[in-house]
């Protein structure tokens, strides 16, 4: 701006050196006159000129400041932009509900990446907190002052252009009066001479002498008072002229820079900003970035991998020894300990973690979600999962007596304050809550009955406790149907872990406690049942259940969760005593039978 200065000063001195050829001109005639003329056109075109500069400059900085505001929101956009995406990314990887990932967050892994994603989502918080700080700061300020700086550009120029044209009228007049000053002179020259001459000649009369003297006077007498009227409108326009060059235009050049000096700080202040706004998050950012290096510092590989051994352990023994059998010996038919015909007196003690069957770690796994209660798994998952709905059911009962507890003082305080409600309105929901924890009771009944099976039959690490077997053989004319009824190999109510026949007629080592003559054909009832649930016996020894269906019990439940029972004559078999309501004769009462809870 000290390049306005230096053009107010140029202009001045020039218009000094005019003034003083406007003087020379009255005094010495047109010729002056001329270049006054002259440079005094020469002097407004510079003016104007460096309005015109200015004018465009002016505007350049508004177009400037209007593109760094475009700049600052398209950066805010992208801020938003970036946290929408970094937003949606936590949001894809956070564990659904009721799902299998939610499960997985036991890990300690797991976890880790569970508050990975959350530090992650703050941090996108603070990307959406520099968008708004760069909106509400930056854009919003830029844009008021743009129309502010619009504003006062317009009227510093308009007051340059009226003081531009004020000086050019004065200009024009000061030119109208010095034409009619210099018309009268010629005029008043012309009449002077005509009374010279007419003067000098003595044919003229003595009338016509006066006539010319006079107009001469008179001519004279108009061009002093051109002159004075000149003159003075001179002074004037000097005055004008002096106050135009050395006082509005250089006060006008002054806002103007001004203006721009306020312009040009404005801006620096905005990126000053622009680049704080980034600055402030950094500390939060950095909280993030190490709750992230904490979560990934938390992970214990050997705690997830004792969880893993924890939830998948079957509660299995290993399976014993392959004992070596010897064909290369005759066979001998006699009577002997080992032999069949003296198996059914004496049975064979099993030996300690022996498997008979199939090997425990290769049975396969039923597909799909499985029976109701959790009998595709192994022992120890199956005491996991029915203890877990167990505690579930156990919670819902909680809740609802809890809305119970809440109702029944709610009915009380109606009772006595009759005017705050009806405590008839509430009986119909009381009602629904008894019949639901009536229903949540059975069915915790009913899984701890499961439960209590489970952990009956369940192989204990004890060199006292062994294994137990029951081993029924049923001949007919084409086969030998062998069924083992142990606490772990027999039927559950899918038909899984059940053991498979085996087929070699080989000596079965049985059970003390039982003997082949309980599964003669024939036994008598000593009671009946109802079926509550259905089952479908597709294994050996089961027979399947109609819900409603009346049977007749011929074998109570001996501790291991089955009742043997009977349809007809021909058909019985093994059903779970957790399906059936049984009446002994002996008792003649009835109950539920739950695994003996």
């Amino acid at each position: 701006m000290c390049l306005i200065r230096t053009l107010a000063h140029t202009h001045t001195h020039t218009h000094t050196q005019r003034r003083f050829c406007v003087c020379d001109r009255a005094a010495d005639g047109k010729q002056r006159g001329d270049m006054v003329v002259e440079r005094m056109g020469a002097c407004g075109s510079q003016n104007k000129d460096q309005f015109d500069n200015l004018e465009k400059h002016t505007q350049w900085g508004i177009d400037f400041v209007e593109k760094y505001s475009k700049f600052v929101k398209e950066r805010s956009e992208i801020e938003v932009n970036y946290a929408r995406q970094i937003r949606n990314l936590s949001r894809k990887f956070q564990p659904k509900k009721s799902s299998k990932e939610e499960e997985e967050n036991k890990y300690s892994s797991c976890r880790a990446f569970l508050l990975t994603l959350n530090e992650l989502n703050d941090y996108a918080g603070q990307h959406e907190v520099v968008a708004e700080n760069l909106t509400a700061q930056i854009i919003a300020e830029l844009t008021k002052y743009t129309q502010e700086l619009k504003s006062e550009r317009k009227s510093h120029f308009q007051d340059g252009r009226k003081a531009q044209q004020h000086i050019e009228n004065s200009w024009k007049q000061l030119e109208s009066c010095k034409r009619r000053f210099e018309r009268d002179c010629k005029e008043a020259e012309r009449a002077q001479q005509y009374f010279e001459k007419l003067d000098a000649d003595i044919n003229v009369t003595k009338l016509d002498v006066e006539k010319a003297r006079q107009q001469a006077q008179m001519r004279q007498q108009m061009a002093s008072e051109s002159k004075e009227e000149y003159s003075n409108y001179l002074q004037k326009f000097n005055q004008e002229q002096n106050q135009h060059y050395y006082t509005t235009i250089p006060n006008i050049f002054q806002r103007i820079q001004d203006m721009e000096e306020k312009r040009i700080e404005r801006l620096a202040e905005c990126m000053r900003r622009f680049a704080d706004e980034d600055r402030k998050i950094l500390p939060i950012v950095g909280h993030c970035l190490d709750g992230m290096t904490k979560a990934a510092e938390s992970i214990e590989a050997k705690a997830d991998s004792k969880q893993v051994v924890e939830q998948f352990k079957s509660g299995f023994e290993p399976p014993s020894d392959v004992e070596f059998e010897d064909y290369g010996q005759t066979m001998k038919r006699t009577v002997s300990e080992t032999s069949l015909s003296n198996s059914r007196g004496e049975s064979k003690p099993e030996k300690p973690g022996r498997s008979k069957g199939k090997l425990w770690p290769f049975i396969k796994k039923n597909k799909g979600s499985g029976p109701e209660d959790f009998s595709h798994l192994p022992p120890e998952q199956r005491r996991k999962k029915l203890q877990a709905k167990i505690d579930e059911l156990n919670k819902e009962i909680h809740k609802e007596m809890d809305q119970r507890d809440a109702l029944t003082k709610m009915k009380d305080v109606y009772i006595k304050n009759p005017q705050m409600g009806d405590p008839a309105s509430l009986d119909p929901r009381l009602g629904e809550i008894a019949q639901n924890i009536d229903r949540l009771q059975t069915e915790a009944q009913k899984f701890e009955g499961w439960l209590a099976e489970v952990e009956g039959r369940m192989p204990i690490k004890n060199d006292t406790l062994k294994r137990q077997s029951v081993t029924y053989d049923t001949q007919n004319s084409n086969s030998t149907v062998t069924n083992n009824c142990t606490p772990q190999d027999r039927e559950s109510p899918d038909g899984s872990y059940t053991e498979e026949p085996s087929s070699e007629p080989t000596v079965k080592e049985e059970d003390p406690e039982f003997n082949d003559d309980e599964f003669d054909e024939g036994l008598p009832t000593i009671g009946t049942c109802k079926a509550l649930y259905p089952f479908e016996g597709t294994n050996e020894g089961t027979i399947s259940l109609v819900e409603g269906e009346l049977l007749f019990v011929i074998e109570e439940d001996k501790g291991d969760g089955w009742t043997r029972v009977r349809r007809n004559e021909e058909e019985e078999g093994y059903v779970p005593t957790t399906y059936v309501e049984v009446v002994l004769d002996n008792v003649k009462e009835s109950c539920v039978s739950s695994s003996r809870w």
